[in-house]
This record gives C-alpha cells, sequence and structure tokens, in this order.
C-alpha cells in the first residue's frame, strides 16, 4: 500500500514538473517540427513566427559543404526548384557552421508559408537535402486575432475590436473612459471574470498610476514580466478600491498569435521590499538602524538619470521643494548625487544664487548619499545607496518610519555637463510609502527587453531657406517631447526650446554680407531661472555660455547677442519681454502622441507679456564658421543650427535641372535646324 501510494506521489511529481516545465517554456511560434537530419549533423526546432517569418531554435550544422544554403519550395519534396532564403543577417552566403544558433529567417518577395511546402537545408551543386521539415498541408500561421470589443459596464468605457497583436501585445482601438474612477487600472487574470484577484498592467506610456482621461484613442498595452495572452483569461478596466469592473474582454484560449518581440530579463534582487513605480523603473529598499538602503533598477538608455525623493508636496507629486537624489553611471562609476528643487529649470544662477533644479552642495548643503553598488547590464541601471533616515542637512528631508513618506520619481537624460535635464518619465500621483510594511511587498517583475531596435519616431525637422529673408522673430514653447527638439538634435532639453517664425528650432540659411534682424521674446526677468533667455548666436552647439565653466567660455566664440566688460565679463543685450507657448491643459507626457509638429502646434496657445521686443542686429562674414547655433544665453540645449553660406542655390535639384537642361536642348535643336 505504502509503495502504491509512494509511485502516486512520484508521478504526480513528475506530472506536476512537466506541466511547470511546458508552461515556463519560451513561446516561439507555432511549431512546424524538427528538422528531419540526413547529413552534416542538421538539427533544430523549427516555428513559424507569423506569416512571413521562419524561426529556427538549437540549429546545428557542421558547415562543411560547400554549397549549401536555406532553401524552400512549393513541389512535394526538396529538390532544385526553389528559392534561397537569406540568412540571420539578411545575406544570401553559402552556410557556415552554427551550433545551437537561434535564428530567424523570412521569406522573400512577400512570400507567404502557405505558398511552401517545405524548408531545407540544401547543397545547389549537388541537389541533396542535409535537413529539412515541411509545412502541413493545412497549416495555418500565426497572425495577429481580433478578438471584439471592451463590454461597457460603466464610466464611459468603450472600443472598437481588440486585436492581440503578439504573445504580449494588445491593442485596443478608439478607447474611450471618463477618468472618474478612484484607483483604476488596466487589469488582466484567471477566471470566467473580472476580480480583484487580477494583476495590474502599466498603460500605454508605461505608467502603473490610476487610468487618465480617455477619448476615441489607439493605445497599444504589453503584458509585463513572464505574462503572456496565454496565462490570463480576460482583460478589464477595474477599480481596485471599488472592486467594479468597468469594462472588459474575454481572451480566448491558446490564441494563434506570433510570439512576442520581447524577451524576459532575469528579475532584479530586492533588498527588502519592492515596488514597481513604471515599467522601466522599480524600488526597493530597507531600513536598517538609522540608515535606509535603496535600490533603483531602471531600464534606461546609457545617459539617462533614475531620480527619487521626497515631493514638495504631502498630497500631490510635486518638483517646488522636493528633495530628491539623482542617481546614473558615470563612465563604471555610478552616482547618487543629492539635489533640491527651487524652481522647474535646470540650475542656474540668478543674481548671485543658485536657482532650479541644483546640487545641495551648490545651495550649502551637504551630499550625504553614500553609494554601495552600481551595475549596468542588458540596458537596465542597478543603483544601490545608503543614506541615514535624519540627514544631517537641515534642508534634507526625514525618512519618516512611522508614517507614510510622500515620494516621487523620474527617469531623464543628463546634458553634456552631467547635470538632469528635463524628465521624460514622472508620476500622474504622489507615492505613498510605508518603509516598514508587514509583511513585506512586493510589486515587482522581471523587466523585457526589445530583441529587434525599434524605428525612432520624430517629427519633420524645419528648415528655412530663403534668400530674401531678412527679419525674424524668436519666441519660447515646449520642447515637444522625444519627437520634437530631442528627436531632432539628439540632445537633451530643458523643457523649453526657441520658436523662430513659428517653427520649433528650424534650420535657417543666412548669407554672408546680408544684414539680418531678430525680434526677440524670450523673457527679460533676470530673477525668473525659468523664463529669463537672452537670444545669442555662438559657435558650439550646446549653449547655455553663462553657465559654462572658465575654460569652456574661452574656447567658446560668441557672434552676436553680447557685450563684455572691460573685464572681458560677456553680458548678454537680447533679452526681450516673454511670449510663450502652452500646452491648453493637457499633459506634456502627451506631447509624443502628436503625429506631427503641425497638429502640436495647434495645440499650444500663445502668452505675451506687454512690451517692445528685444532687437538683436547681426550681419554674418567671412569669419563666420559654416554652421554657428541660435541659444539661449543661461540655458543650454534650446535651439539649432544657423547654416552660414555664400551664396543661396538656384532652387532646382539636380533631377529637374537635368530635365529642363533636355527640354532646353531640344528646343535649341529645333531652332537651330529651321534656320
Amino acid at each position: 500500500m505504502c509503495l502504491v501510494l509512494m509511485a502516486r506521489l512520484l508521478l504526480c511529481s513528475i506530472l506536476l514538473l512537466e506541466r511547470n516545465y511546458v508552461i515556463g517554456t519560451e513561446y516561439r511560434g507555432k511549431s512546424l517540427g524538427t528538422l528531419n537530419s540526413y547529413h552534416h549533423q542538421v538539427g533544430g526546432e523549427v516555428y513559424a513566427v507569423n506569416e512571413y517569418t521562419l524561426l529556427i531554435s538549437d540549429f546545428t550544422f557542421d558547415g562543411s559543404a560547400n554549397d549549401a544554403f536555406f532553401w524552400a519550395g512549393a513541389s512535394s519534396r526538396p529538390g532544385p526548384q526553389g528559392f534561397i532564403l537569406a540568412n540571420e543577417y539578411g545575406r544570401t552566403d553559402v552556410l557556415k557552421r552554427y551550433l545551437g544558433k537561434e535564428l530567424k529567417l523570412t521569406l522573400p518577395d512577400n512570400k507567404k508559408l502557405t505558398e511552401i511546402n517545405w524548408l531545407a537545408i540544401y547543397d545547389l551543386s549537388k541537389n541533396i537535402a542535409f535537413g529539412d521539415v515541411y509545412v502541413p498541408e493545412d497549416f495555418e500561421p500565426p497572425i495577429k486575432q481580433v478578438i471584439g470589443d471592451l463590454t461597457t459596464k460603466s464610466h464611459g468605457v468603450s472600443s472598437g475590436p481588440i486585436e492581440i497583436l503578439d504573445s504580449k501585445t494588445i491593442k485596443i482601438p478608439m478607447f474611450s473612459y471618463n477618468g472618474a474612477g478612484k484607483d483604476t487600472y488596466f487589469v488582466v487574470g484567471n477566471g470566467p471574470q473580472p476580480s480583484a484577484k487580477g494583476r495590474k498592467i502599466p498603460d500605454e506610456s508605461g505608467y502603473l498610476d490610476n487610468l487618465r482621461t480617455y477619448l476615441n484613442e489607439t493605445i497599444i498595452l504589453e503584458l509585463v514580466g513572464d505574462i503572456t495572452v496565454f496565462d490570463i483569461d480576460w482583460l478589464s478596466v477595474y477599480d481596485l478600491q471599488t472592486k467594479d469592473n468597468f469594462g472588459w474582454v474575454l481572451i480566448p484560449d491558446e490564441p494563434n498569435v506570433p510570439p512576442s518581440l520581447q524577451k524576459v530579463a532575469d528579475k532584479i534582487e530586492n533588498i527588502m521590499h519592492c515596488v514597481q513605480l513604471h515599467k522601466k523603473l522599480q524600488l526597493s529598499w530597507q531600513v536598517f538602524g538609522p540608515q535606509i538602503t535603496i535600490r533603483l533598477a531602471g531600464q534606461i538608455d546609457e545617459d539617462n538619470y533614475m531620480a527619487f525623493g521626497f515631493s514638495g508636496s504631502e498630497e500631490a507629486p510635486q518638483m517646488l521643494g522636493a528633495d530628491i537624489a539623482i542617481t546614473y553611471i558615470d563612465g563604471f562609476r555610478g552616482q547618487a548625487t543629492d539635489y533640491n528643487i527651487t524652481d522647474k529649470s535646470p540650475c542656474v544662477k540668478v543674481l548671485g544664487q543658485y536657482k532650479g533644479v541644483c546640487r545641495d552642495t551648490l545651495v550649502g548643503g551637504l551630499d550625504d548619499n553614500q553609494v554601495h553598488t552600481a551595475t549596468r547590464e542588458n540596458g537596465i541601471n542597478v543603483i544601490t545607496y545608503r543614506r541615514n533616515l535624519q540627514s544631517y542637512d537641515v534642508g534634507d528631508k526625514e525618512f519618516k518610519t512611522n508614517t507614510l513618506n510622500s515620494m516621487i520619481w523620474a527617469i531623464g537624460r543628463m546634458n553634456h555637463q552631467k547635470e538632469p535635464s528635463v524628465h521624460d518619465f514622472f508620476p500622474r500621483s504622489v507615492l505613498k510609502l510605508d518603509l516598514d510594511p508587514k509583511p513585506p511587498i512586493d510589486t515587482c517583475y522581471s523587466f523585457t527587453v526589445n530583441t529587434e531596435t525599434l524605428k525612432k519616431d520624430v517629427w519633420e525637422q524645419p528648415k528655412i531657406i530663403d534668400s530674401s529673408l531678412r527679419m525674424m522673430t524668436a519666441t519660447l514653447g515646449p520642447s515637444g517631447g522625444k519627437k520634437g527638439f530631442q528627436g531632432l538634435t539628439g540632445l537633451p532639453s530643458p523643457g523649453l526650446a526657441w520658436f523662430i517664425n513659428g517653427y520649433l528650432i528650424p534650420e535657417i540659411w543666412l548669407k554672408r554680407g546680408i544684414t539680418y534682424v531678430i525680434h526677440i521674446y524670450g523673457g527679460n526677468n533676470p530673477h525668473s531661472s525659468q523664463y529669463y533667455h537672452p537670444f545669442v548666436i555662438t559657435d558650439e552647439p550646446n549653449g547655455g555660455y553663462d553657465g559654462m565653466t572658465d575654460v569652456a567660455q574661452k574656447h567658446t566664440r560668441v557672434l552676436a547677442g553680447v557685450q563684455y566688460t572691460l573685464r572681458r565679463q560677456a553680458r548678454p543685450t537680447s533679452a526681450g519681454p516673454l511670449c510663450l507657448r502652452e500646452r491648453k491643459g493637457f499633459d506634456r507626457r502627451l506631447d509624443d502622441n502628436f503625429i506631427s509638429f503641425k497638429e502640436f502646434n495647434k495645440s499650444l496657445d500663445m502668452r505675451c507679456e506687454p512690451g517692445d521686443p528685444a532687437v538683436l542686429e547681426f550681419k554674418p562674414n567671412s569669419s563666420w564658421p559654416d554652421i554657428v547655433y541660435y541659444h539661449s544665453f543661461v540655458q543650454s540645449n534650446m535651439g539649432w543650427k544657423l547654416h552660414i553660406v555664400d551664396k543661396f542655390s538656384t532652387g532646382r535639384n539636380s533631377a529637374a535641372q537635368v530635365q529642363f537642361n533636355w527640354l532646353l536642348g531640344i528646343f535649341l535643336y529645333l531652332i537651330f535646324t529651321q534656320m
């Protein structure tokens, strides 16, 4: 009896292990089977990724054949009638040696898998297949699946037909929600209908905050960690506080969809507690004695920073008055620098005092963060630092263990001076953090990494090429997120940028020997660190001349916009009243939703202070470089290029000129033949 019971337990254990193994196996697509091996140690598993793409996992080939290729065709068996598939590098080279390689093959000329009967490793000179796999006659390759609309329950939730694009990606067209929920998220889970036992997933921008208002927007959601559409039964717009389901859709069993381009990275080790702040950012912490250890893990670019600290307000995510640490990796060295925020601008000197996002050491405080470890692997920065709960710096706020702490976070780019520029990601609501939760909290999950490079989407670069141009107008406005200033220049932005003749940082062509006039509305109040921007032209691309080091100033030539004192100190001459384009009440995180600058510009209102503009008159001469830059005197990265030319072209492109010359030749020929 005991032996029978033990045998049953062993069988159950084996089945459980097998079940877990199947669930944990990475989804690669719909299986076509194992390569039949005839020669040269061919082996591997073949999957259909989509209608046009095959994936071979654990591919092996000894590479000793002289004329072997990936070969496919529509005949009944592999033979000379077929076509070559390019290798994983997109080339049709003779196959080399492979050992346990995973590679994707795309059918040429938009051919589909349903048009072929087999894939082979084939020697064209000897007409021999070294290995092959067959496509079943009724085979249906993975494609996106349409699963129906959201079932509307309340709060104006509605959508068009929802599409499962791949194993981790869901597209919701024409999505609407009135934003009136108390604690509402996109939630996925198991069971016959939505419940509070489901799991929050980030919104289309990666945020895990209470959902904003939507009106007929098309959004794309990505499932987090190792979750796929095969692991869930439903998707819901769900209020976790009231436990109300505002709208939902069922996910069909085993949908025949392509595998995701995302690969799941290893989970970052927690210190003790861990909270997922954003799809790209995790916070882990532990309090021990009078100190707190903080670990920030972020899926960010190399020049990005992760910021974390106290909000300037107990009830809202407020920059003004905030006490934060800016963490980044400088080469191989981790940094966790203490910052104090007194204005919504990068740190500048205002009438002898530093104002903005400034290091504590610049405003009379102490930098008492101690970096413990810093690593970067697979595009993920992990920085651990320590601090006293009660800092020795009177300007720092106290980490309290007996009440909730109001915290904020951000992700952005460091500028060329290793100072933080405007943040790209930041919370919609303040984070109420309990430093000693019981039981320990862990809402973190594994990061996912794109296996293919995503194309960067930016607005079209505006250009002003006009030989009759003599006068311009310079105003200020928002820099437009990653599609705007950052995408057009590749540089980080302080949040504001120059608009010249209504265009965001246009490239402008000017002619030597011509006098130009710019009317400037950049703000003339030197008490403001955010809205005081005299206009200057220099020979270097970053700007912010006033904040440069003495060495950098000596190597920078200011071509227009300043006068020098007897002590060779530069003083700006072109600071006019402020004319500022402002968003009409919408969140700046939505800037990247605009398809073009034209649409973005229509969403802005202009606000101007009274007064006449500053007038900058200048004449480029032969000493000016071919490319110079217009800037703010006090702040870096707000302007862009001026092209200085000796003469303007006729405006005809080469093709038009060739056609013109051809027609002119025929015309002259006809004239001369009539003489």
